[in-house]
């Protein structure tokens, strides 16, 4: 054991499970005596260390006898933050602690019989609590479907799901000290920045902030996508090249050592160094899983067929650069719509994401486009839009790679604008009881 326990006196405050292995008996006893002190005067660093200690020794093994670990127990389980969801570690505590009291001193003292009040209260309330945020599930199977067309389904649908689920785990991953000082909330707080024990505000422990990466579905590329402001450097692929600012862009190529028009070639006055070009380029395929049977733009090896396909299909859109991936989604309009919009870690990379709602079927095709567009059975009465990812390099940003199988843009269900009605909470009161009345008469 080593640190700080932020009480300026130098003790050890940070558990070290290394050191636990070894640890004697008269170690051990003294780490008690310290844990104990720390709960006397009341520091915010015992509940954690104190919960460390207990689940990651054999007490019994290290020669604690059992009137020392129901002090332990009892004041660990005394420290946990009055929430319910945190209960279950409490319970455990005092459950231990209960079977140990007819070994101690207090065996046959009131003690035992509040610690078996404070155990039953405890689970009812931990009860209490499940019984208030279960969701209640819908009596019918009935779900709606959002149908994902593209040029490789199982990477789309499969793989890339899986590397996104994996890619949020690692990166915003607890580490067991944190896990564990999310359970308590400790005395007053005092400025202790570096007491490593007690920090736990971290976006993994936020519910909605990892509902919102892992209830979605997300769009990764299997390869790596740079934007750049000066052509030095490109991937593999070598680069497209887009001039954009609000309001206007146009493609354009590199050719005999200057910029001309991608559609008819004719030479632009814009120099290589322009501020509002963009330079996209992409890597080989890198994904090992990943499948695309479609055809590769001048007969490209199978590791470039794919990244070369979508290059050929950018677009652009202001100053913004249009991913297409030829990635269709279909649903029904009457009952829900599909958010898309860029993940917010794109700005760690130095790009911004566009977002967007789809509503309906809507596009810039011909009638004729779109009245195709709806050929199989599945497809009835559905509508559909394109999934599009538009990103933009940061302002005083040069270059931005997203490297593969890295969420780009996420998609999210959600209740169609005319299935919803907003209303306050007294409207909402006099709605229901002039119902209740209605069926009382």
């Amino acid at each position: 054991m080593r640190g700080r326990d932020g009480s300026g006196n130098g003790g050890a405050a940070v558990y070290d499970r290394a050191m636990a292995e070894t640890m004697t008996p008269e170690e051990a006893r003294s780490y008690l005596n310290y844990l104990l002190t720390l709960g006397i005067r009341r520091e915010q660093a015992f509940a954690p260390l104190a919960a460390a200690f207990i689940r990651e020794n054999d007490l019994d093994a290290l020669g604690l006898l059992p009137d020392e670990q129901v002090s332990l127990l009892l004041a660990a389980a005394q420290s946990f933050a009055p929430e319910p969801r945190r209960y279950s570690a409490k319970l455990d505590f005092l459950e231990r602690a209960q079977a140990l009291l007819p070994r101690t001193r207090l065996a046959g003292t009131a003690v035992e019989g509040q610690v078996g009040q404070e155990l039953r209260k405890t689970a009812h309330e931990l009860d209490r609590y499940h019984e208030a945020v279960r969701v209640n599930r819908s009596t019918t199977d009935e779900r709606e479907h959002i149908i994902i067309e593209s040029m490789a389904p199982e990477y789309f649908t499969d793989i890339a799901q899986k590397r996104a689920a994996g890619h949020y785990q690692e990166r915003y991953h607890l580490t067991p000290e944190a896990r564990r000082a999310q359970n308590y909330t400790g005395p007053a707080q005092q400025f202790e920045p570096e007491n490593a024990a007690i920090h736990k505000e971290f976006e993994g422990a936020c519910g909605p902030f990892m509902n919102a990466r892992t209830h979605a579905f997300h769009v990764l590329l299997p390869f790596d996508l740079k934007l750049s402001r000066t052509p030095q450097d490109p991937l593999e692929t070598g680069v497209r090249i887009f001039y954009g600012k609000p309001g206007y862009s146009f493609p354009l190529r590199y050719q005999m050592g200057q910029l001309t028009s991608d559609r008819d070639g004719t030479v632009v006055d814009v120099p290589v160094d322009d501020p509002n070009l963009v330079y996209v380029s992409a890597s080989r395929v890198k994904e090992p899983e990943f499948r695309y049977d479609g055809p590769a733009p001048g007969n490209a090896p199978p590791e470039l067929g794919f990244p070369l396909t979508v290059l050929q299909h950018l677009g652009s859109l202001g100053h913004y650069v249009q991913v297409s991936c030829n990635l269709k989604v279909w649903f029904d309009a009457s009952k829900v719509a599909v958010l898309i919009q860029g993940a917010p870690e794109l700005l760690d990379l130095g790009l911004t994401g566009a977002s967007g709602l789809m509503t309906r079927t809507y596009g810039l095709g011909t009638t004729e486009e779109y009245e195709r567009s709806g050929g199989e059975p599945w497809q009835e009465g559905l509508s559909y839009n394109y999934v599009n990812l538009h990103l933009a390099l940061r302002p005083g940003v040069e270059s931005a790679v997203i490297p593969y199988n890295t969420p780009i843009f996420t998609l999210y269900p959600i209740l169609s604008r005319q299935a919803v009605a907003f209303e306050d909470a007294a409207t909402a009161g006099e709605r229901i009881a002039k119902g209740m009345g209605e069926g009382a008469g």
